[in-house]
C-alpha cells in the first residue's frame, strides 16, 4: 500500500474503503458555505422540484475529477504539465487567475469561516473581521507545519461533523418522501429564468478549482501509477456521494422550514446565520448551535483545503516554469511540494493581503475581474480535460473513447459551465468598472 510519509507507491491488487482520503478532501473543500446557501435557497423557492438537477451535479462533478485524476496516474505527469503541454496561453490564465482569485478568495473564505463563530460567541463581542484574521492565521500555521497525511485526518474529521449535522436536521425537519422522490423527475419550474437557476444548481454545488486540486491530492496520498486507477475512481465516487448527501440534505430542509413557511433567506453566508436563528425558533438553542458547528466545519474546511491544494498547485506551476523541479506526480507525493518556497509564499498570498479586503469596501474592479475568472475556470478545465484525455499524452488503454462515457460527461460539463459563465458574465455590474 501507499505510504504518505515516504511517498513509495506499492498499489493493491483491488480498491478497498480504507484507502479513501483525497475524496473526503476534495469533498469538503468544494463544499463550502456559499453551496449550502445556494441549495437552501433553491429548496426554499422550489420545494423539492431541483432535487434531479442537485444529482446531475454530483454526477459531472464526478466526470471532471476522475478525468483528473485519470490524467495524473496515468502519465505520471501533473494537469499544469499538462496544460503547459497546450500552449503558453494556459499558463498566462493559470497565473493571473490563482493571483487574482487567491486575493479576494482568500477574504471570502476567512470571513465565511469567522462568521460562525461570531454567531457562536455573541456576547465575546469581537467584530467579525477579527474572528476572519484568527481563522485565517490558523488555517496558515495549520497548513505550514503539516504534511498531507494530517492534513487528511483532520479534514476526515471536520467532513465527519459537517455529516452527522446536515443529515441530523435533514430529518429533524421531516422531509416529505414522496415529494421528494417526485423531485427526481426532471421538471424545471415554472418561474422567470429557472433553466438557468437550475443550470446554476447542476453546475454550482462543489465546483471550483479543487476539482483540478484532487489529482494532486492523490499524488501527494501516494497514488502515483495506473495501479492505483480503481481505489482512485471508488475514492472519487465516495467524494460526490458525500457531497450529495450534503446537498439532499440541505436541499430538504430549505424545502420543509423555508419553502413551506414562505421564508425568504438572504443570499451570501449571512443567509445560514438566518437560518439558525429560524432553527432555534423551531427547535431550541442546542440545535442552533449545532448547525453553526456544521456551519464553521463546512466553512473551514473549504479554507484549509484551499490553502493546500491551490497552494500545492502554485508550486508546480513555479517549479516547472523556473525549471527547478520535475511536474511529476512522485515529485508531489514525496511532500516536496508542501514544503517549497512557491507553496509556502502562496499560502501566504492567501492570507495577509485579502486581510485588507476585510477592512475595507469591496474594490469592484477587482471583484467584477475575480467573477470573469472564476466564470471562465471550469469551463477551461472541461474543455482542456477533453483536449488531454483523447490525445496521445495519455496511454492510449487510458484515453477518452471517442463514444465514450467521459466523453460524454466532459462534453456536458464543458457546455455547461460555458452558458453559466456566458450568463454570469452578462449579468455583472460593467458601470461599475469604468
Amino acid at each position: 500500500m501507499a505510504d504518505t510519509e515516504t511517498g513509495t507507491n506499492t498499489a493493491p491488487r483491488k480498491s478497498s474503503w480504507k484507502y479513501i482520503g483525497p475524496g473526503i478532501v476534495v469533498a469538503a473543500t468544494g463544499v463550502g458555505a456559499g453551496d449550502l446557501v445556494a441549495t437552501l435557497i433553491a429548496g426554499s423557492n422550489f420545494g423539492y422540484t431541483l432535487l434531479w438537477a442537485a444529482i446531475i451535479g454530483c454526477v459531472v462533478k464526478i466526470s471532471l475529477a476522475e478525468a483528473a485524476g485519470r490524467w495524473h496516474l496515468s502519465t505520471g505527469r501533473t494537469l499544469f504539465d499538462g496544460w503547459a503541454s497546450l500552449g503558453k496561453w494556459t499558463t498566462w490564465f493559470f497565473v493571473v487567475y490563482v493571483i487574482i482569485w487567491g486575493f479576494v478568495y482568500g477574504a471570502a473564505a476567512m470571513s465565511s469561516s469567522g462568521l460562525p463563530l461570531q454567531a457562536l460567541f455573541p456576547d465575546a463581542g469581537i467584530d467579525l473581521k477579527w474572528w476572519a484574521i484568527g481563522t485565517g492565521l490558523i488555517g496558515l500555521a495549520f497548513v505550514w507545519f503539516n504534511k498531507y497525511a494530517v492534513f487528511e485526518k483532520v479534514m476526515t474529521i471536520l467532513v465527519g461533523v459537517m455529516f452527522l449535522v446536515t443529515v441530523y436536521l435533514a430529518i429533524r425537519v421531516t422531509p416529505n418522501l414522496a415529494d421528494a422522490f417526485a423531485g427526481l423527475l426532471p421538471v424545471v419550474p415554472d418561474a422567470e429564468d429557472s433553466i438557468l437557476n437550475t443550470l446554476g444548481l447542476i453546475g454550482g454545488v462543489g465546483g471550483t478549482i479543487t476539482l483540478a486540486a484532487y489529482g494532486y491530492w492523490v499524488n501527494a496520498k501516494g497514488w502515483t501509477n495506473t495501479g492505483w486507477m480503481k481505489v482512485m475512481r471508488l475514492d472519487n465516487r465516495v467524494a460526490y456521494i458525500t457531497t450529495g448527501i450534503f446537498v439532499i440534505a440541505m436541499l430538504f430542509v430549505g424545502a420543509e422550514m423555508l419553502h413551506s413557511a414562505n421564508i425568504a433567506l438572504a443570499k451570501g453566508d449571512q443567509g445560514l446565520v438566518q437560518l439558525s436563528g429560524i432553527l432555534e425558533k423551531e427547535y431550541g438553542a442546542a440545535t442552533a448551535k449545532l448547525f453553526l458547528v456544521g456551519f464553521f466545519a463546512t466553512s473551514f474546511t473549504s479554507l484549509i483545503g484551499v490553502w493546500h491544494g491551490v497552494s500545492l498547485m502554485f508550486a508546480d506551476f513555479a517549479e516547472r516554469t523556473r525549471g527547478r523541479g520535475e511536474s511529476t506526480g512522485a515529485e508531489v507525493a514525496s511532500g516536496a511540494r508542501e514544503k517549497s518556497l512557491p507553496f509556502r509564499a502562496y499560502l501566504l498570498w492567501l492570507t495577509f493581503p485579502p486581510m485588507i479586503l476585510l477592512f475595507i469596501d469591496q474594490p469592484f474592479r477587482l471583484i467584477i475581474i475575480y467573477g470573469v475568472l472564476g466564470a471562465a475556470f471550469m469551463p477551461f478545465l472541461a474543455l482542456t480535460l477533453i483536449w488531454l484525455l483523447n490525445s496521445s499524452r495519455v496511454p492510449a488503454e487510458w484515453r477518452n473513447r471517442p463514444l465514450g462515457v467521459s466523453n460524454a460527461m466532459l462534453i456536458i460539463a464543458g457546455l455547461l459551465f460555458l452558458v453559466l459563465a456566458v450568463k454570469q458574465i452578462w449579468d455583472m455590474d460593467w458601470a461599475s468598472f469604468f
